[in-house]
């Protein structure tokens, strides 16, 4: 009876340690870029390429037909706007608004 108690609280442990991973994630912040003259896969590529240069992303997701890279930041980072616009420019391409999610 006491190696099934024991094996049920190292279980329950586990599951709660592992539940606050998790929600770790969820602190991760979110940028979204209005980035003007994105026209083809290999402009995506070098800009996607750029900005994970940046120190703090995490990942970038590129959506050509509505011009927007989205950013995931470290959770324990901090990125300002003008390492993003650095970023972008040094792409080639242009920054417009930064949303903050």
């Amino acid at each position: 009876m006491r190696i099934l108690r024991n094996v049920l609280v190292v279980f329950l442990l586990w599951f709660i340690s592992l539940g606050s991973v998790v929600a770790g994630d969820a602190t991760s912040q979110k940028a979204t870029i209005q980035v003007d003259g994105l026209s083809c896969p290999f402009c995506a590529y070098g800009l996607e390429k750029n900005l994970k240069k940046v120190k703090g992303i995490e990942s970038v997701d590129i959506d050509m037909k509505t011009g927007k890279a989205t950013v995931i930041i470290q959770s324990d980072m901090h990125v300002d706007n003008q390492a993003l616009r650095q970023a972008v420019k040094k792409a080639g391409f242009t920054a417009r608004d930064i949303a903050r999610h």
